[in-house]
């Protein structure tokens, strides 16, 4: 016979007490606004405080014509759609159905609290007097901003601060595309005789190549087809590329993924000089010029590290772009120099850029259009943030194929790190999908000087 218990009273009071102790208020910086602009609906059963001071610099970073322009825009028109619900007062608080509990801290903002150590000379210090003030009324604060200088403001007053982790996905332990196995040399040989080995493990992920070695010092380079479940070989390639050969395992694995056209989202990973950027273009070239696959090669950088939009800079849109799209003309012109002799790139280049089937363009101006039967190259994407990763990608239409290429651990961009980029971001989402390939290029084969500087440096 069951008996159900029925609580008390008292322990009724005491379970409301610690679910009360439990419920948590974040307050969110604007950083992780424009990070992530659907951010206020992911902290579950617990209270949201959204300060002025952060409202006020969404509305000043409104007007911007870039992600973080978009974002700003996003999120304010969420906030507005609360109060036209009409489900609540946005000073007190308003229930979403994703479960926190939102509210604008509009409090009055005197000169100087007691206790509170910084002046209130700028935002940063502002959006930390809010939470000092919530934490002085006995609830549970913790700020979540992605500025490294606030968190430690914040943990220096004994605030509780956090990163913001919705969009992170580990770099450690990354998964490289690449993996080595050792095996009898009769495996090795059946492969060599019948093109196809059955997969001898069962962890293999779509697309992922295979360096099969031997104890006689037999090996082979394979990938694994999902789809047949079984080692594949690479695609022959009967002579270069353009004047590129691949001079190492993972530059062969990159170029068979940039080749292959069922595979439509490419990653490339790897410290500067081991051949991400030229690989993706030489592989275009031969796409769009020899085999006429795609229409264009869109090639496409973050303008990160100039500080402001192109507009500042004289003159048209090709003109502003030009200096700042210099390594992809480099690129070209090595390309075009090595396939034409010493004499004729220069006159090889022209032709091409004549041809207006390649197109630079700025991350910035890529967000509205649709790129059908393109081959898109995104540089330097671990300056992009997930969202603007996300942007991207749909952009890409029937028939167009995307690379992104980038070192995760070169970022320009304050508010992100190797976790928090899109790069990295994709790389961990996409892993297990077909359409998409990865490949992590350790080695520098740019020159013996840069080989040995990014490893002493």
């Amino acid at each position: 016979m069951i008996v159900a218990k029925v609580p008390n009273r008292s322990s009724e009071k005491k379970s409301s007490e610690e679910k009360k102790v439990s419920r948590k208020t974040f307050v969110i910086d604007t950083n992780v606004l424009i990070h992530d602009p659907a951010a206020i609906q992911k902290f579950q059963e617990n209270d949201v405080v959204i300060p002025l001071s952060v409202l006020e610099e969404l509305d000043s970073l409104k007007r911007h014509s870039d992600e973080a322009g978009k974002n700003s825009r996003e999120v304010i028109r969420y906030i507005d759609s609360l109060k036209a619900e009409k489900i609540g007062d946005l000073h007190t608080g308003v229930m979403i159905p994703e479960g926190p509990k939102v509210r604008i801290h509009l409090d009055a903002k005197p000169e100087r609290i007691d206790g509170f150590p910084l002046p209130l000379d700028r935002s940063s210090n502002k959006f930390l007097l809010v939470a000092f003030l919530l934490k002085s009324r006995g609830e549970s604060v913790v700020i979540v901003s992605k500025d490294f200088v606030t968190r430690v403001k914040a943990e220096a007053m004994e605030l509780e601060a956090e990163d913001y982790e919705n969009l992170k996905a580990s770099y450690e332990g990354i998964y490289t595309g690449l993996r080595k196995v050792d095996v009898q040399k009769r495996d090795i040989d059946l492969f060599y005789k019948d093109g196809t080995v059955p997969s001898t493990e069962k962890d293999f992920r779509p697309n992922e190549y295979v360096h099969l070695t031997s104890p006689e010092n037999s090996s082979a380079v394979c990938k694994y087809s999902d789809k047949n479940k079984k080692l594949e070989p690479l695609i022959q390639i009967q002579r270069d590329i353009w004047g590129i050969q691949p001079l190492n395992i993972e530059q062969r694995c990159a170029i068979d993924l940039l080749l292959r056209d069922d595979i439509h989202l490419v990653t490339l990973i790897g410290p500067a000089g081991t051949g991400k950027t030229l690989l993706a273009l030489a592989c275009g070239m031969k796409k769009v010029f020899d085999e006429n696959v795609y229409s264009r090669i869109l090639v496409s950088r973050p303008i990160v590290p100039l500080g402001k939009d192109i507009g500042y800079l004289p003159g048209t849109k090709e003109e502003k772009l030009y200096h700042w799209m210099q390594p992809i003309y480099d690129n070209l012109e090595f390309l075009c120099t090595t396939t034409s002799g010493e004499g004729n790139g220069a006159a090889t280049l022209e032709f091409i850029m004549e041809s207006k089937k390649i197109e630079m363009e700025a991350v910035t101006y890529i967000r509205g259009r649709s790129l059908p039967k393109m081959y898109m190259i995104i540089d330097e994407a671990q300056n992009l943030t997930p969202h603007e990763v996300k942007t991207i990608i749909s952009r890409a239409g029937k028939g167009t194929k995307v690379i992104l290429t980038g070192d995760a651990t070169q970022i320009d961009n304050p508010y992100l790190d190797k976790d928090s980029n899109g790069l990295t971001y994709i790389v961990n989402r996409f892993k297990h999908h077909r359409i998409y390939g990865h490949m992590f290029l350790e080695r520098t084969e740019r020159s013996e000087l840069a080989a040995i500087a990014a490893e002493l440096l």
